[in-house]
């Protein structure tokens, strides 16, 4: 083989390579944390001041047992009528996320059945509000 069809050969080499590259860039998939992260990242001193707010409360306290997950809010919030979001983040799939409405019964309880959640670690990001006042707090759970 002589040095012009060498030369051609690693052309053709380099091509392919940069070929498949293109190709698996193309198809790889990116997921954001959120879609607006902009907004969400002007709004971020909302959640710096609910987190200050739900430290002055008893603490959120989150239980599973065998088919649900028991999410315990501020004893102390029980009469005013709470209202809010828990936002179970997935980190490695955004398809297994899943926003809640906080609804909570008797003793600011309220019950996640696991039968609508996909197994693996959430990320549990709670914001809820009594009146004017917005709470804010996160945990990381683990469903099986």
């Amino acid at each position: 083989m002589n040095w012009g069809n060498r030369l051609v050969l690693v052309f053709i080499v380099f091509a392919a390579l940069i070929g498949t590259l293109v190709y698996k860039s193309m198809h790889t998939k990116f997921e954001l944390v959120s879609k607006d992260y902009y907004t969400d990242e002007l709004r971020y001193q909302e959640k710096i001041n609910g987190k200050a707010n739900a430290e002055k409360r008893s603490k959120v306290t989150v239980v599973e047992n065998a088919d649900s997950i028991i999410i315990n809010l501020p004893i102390e919030q029980e009469a005013k009528g709470i209202a809010g979001e828990a936002w179970f983040y997935c980190s490695s799939n955004a398809a297994n996320d899943r926003k809640i409405k906080l609804m909570p019964a008797m003793h600011n309880r309220q019950a996640i059945f696991k039968k609508e959640m996909v197994n693996g670690s959430y990320q549990l990001k709670l914001s809820w509000q009594d009146g004017s006042v917005n709470y804010y707090d996160e945990k990381m759970i683990t469903i099986h």
